[in-house]
């Protein structure tokens, strides 16, 4: 307790700035198409919501996979001190998370790091772009021998009220 209350004090708090505006407006249920590379397709909801004094988007994410349930986690934000974007992913197929740091130009997100994958500690990246207030699309990709592989892409449209 001494340590942690030692390091707040040697930083200044971050506090939300535009970027975390930017996530809020993602708030909403969102229904997923995902797309895999073999072209099968998967129907999935994704329920997004800011926490933590409004520093931090949530997403409670369900599908299946053919009978297999899948729930996921993440966690979005962004890091002033750095000037990176933040991911933070865990889910029921996996005992350790995926981390990503990014950039943002325009309407794309970037992101770089690395999780679970079929051999251990994978790198992965991953592309999002906002393409309306109410469609956004993702792709996700391996990196192995310096060549991205795409895992999945998922298409994200809002639900309406």
């Amino acid at each position: 307790l001494i340590l942690t209350s030692a390091s707040l004090s040697a930083q200044a708090p971050q506090s939300p700035g535009k970027e975390h505006e930017e996530l809020k407006a993602m708030e909403g249920i969102w229904d997923a198409a995902i797309k895999m590379p073999d072209g099968s397709e998967v129907k999935a909801e994704s329920e997004m919501k800011m926490t933590c004094e409004g520093m931090w988007l949530a997403s409670d994410f369900r599908g299946e996979f053919g009978s297999v349930k899948f729930h996921g986690k993440g966690l979005d934000g962004y890091d002033s001190a750095k000037k990176q974007y933040v991911s933070i992913w865990v889910d029921s197929m996996s005992g350790s998370p995926m981390v990503m740091r990014g950039k943002k130009e325009g309407k794309v997100t970037t992101m770089t790091g690395e999780g679970p994958g079929p051999a251990g500690d994978t790198k992965y990246k991953t592309v999002s772009t906002q393409d309306s207030s109410d469609k956004m699309s993702f792709q996700m990709f391996m990196t192995a021998d310096g060549k991205d592989v795409e895992v999945m892409s998922i298409t994200y449209t809002r639900r309406k009220k």
